[in-house]
This record gives C-alpha cells, structure tokens and sequence, in this order.
C-alpha cells in the first residue's frame, strides 16, 4: 500500500458533492492511509447534495496541520459554508506554508482563494468560479487535474480518477 502511515484531513459541511467527499476518501484508504473528517462540529452528520451522509470525527478548531501530511476539501455548495471558520483558514495556511499536499476540486477553490494561497498559483476548478480562482491571482487551466507543487486542484466528479491519481502520485513524493 503506497500511502501506509500518511494521514490526511477531509472538510466536511452540509451539501458536500457526495462522489468529491467519498470517492478521494475511499481511494486514499485503498492506499493504506488514515483519512479523518472535520466537520463544524465533532460527531456531527452533515448530508450531501445527493442525500449521502458523513459524519464528523473531529471539529475544524481540533485539527492541527503538523498531525497530517495532506488536506482535501470537496466541492459542492459546501466550501461557502466551510470558507466562513477562521480555524478552516488558518489550518489550509498553515498546511501551504509547510508545503503540505492540498487538493481542492469543483467549488472548494472558495476556500482556497479565502484562505489567500492561490496567488500566482496554477490551478483548475469548475468553470463557474473560474473568474473567482483569477481574481484571486491565480492562473486558471480548463484541464481534468492541474498540479503546482504541493497544491493539486480538479474539476468536477468526472474528473475524479485523473485528480486521485496526481493526489496519490504528489503525496507518496512527500
């Protein structure tokens, strides 16, 4: 298993994109690593956008970047609620500063862009916050996975196995 002894943080809110929450999940823990959800609030079930629930192991303020090798957040309409927690921005800071693995795909480049990381950075995302992701200086490809170092951005649902396996590729380098 390529990924024995990585842990990795998934954010989680009301509305996620239920296949952009499980699908990295389940791919990730395919690969040997631990993968816990944060959520609002610790032991909360939030519910997707197609009725699928996850529920929270831990709250946004528990988590600490030096605990994990890698953050994911889904897309979804979830990352307009999750982009609104200040401990959220600060722990996708702290993981950029320490060049740690972020994947971001569909609308979670909200959080990024409120967190203030994606200045003169490459990425993708879906093309409804493509002018969001520039203006918030970062350069914008219309492509299935885009990488820039330590940061691996995706578009949507069908571009899932593309983005997993540049996610897995990045992660296992580290």
């Amino acid at each position: 298993m390529r990924l024995q002894g990585k842990k990795i943080i998934s954010l989680v809110h009301h509305e996620f994109e239920d296949l952009e929450l499980w699908y990295p999940i389940y791919r990730l823990r395919e690969e040997g690593a631990v993968v816990h959800l944060a959520g609002e609030e610790a032991g909360k079930e939030y519910i997707g956008k197609y009725g699928v629930p996850a529920q929270s192991e831990y709250a946004y303020g528990d988590v600490k970047a030096e605990q994990y090798d890698a953050i994911l957040v889904p897309g979804g309409w979830a990352p307009d609620k999750i982009r609104r927690f200040p401990e959220v921005l600060s722990l996708i800071q702290e993981m950029n500063a320490s060049k740690k693995v972020i994947g971001q795909i569909c609308h979670a480049g909200w959080v990024l862009i409120s967190a203030k990381i994606l200045d003169g950075k490459k990425v993708t995302s879906t093309p409804g916050i493509r002018d969001d992701m520039e203006n918030a200086g970062a350069i914008w490809y219309d492509e299935p996975v885009v990488t820039d170092g330590h940061l691996v951005s995706s578009r949507r649902p069908p571009d899932l196995p593309d983005y997993m396996r540049e996610f897995i590729h990045v992660l296992e380098q580290k």
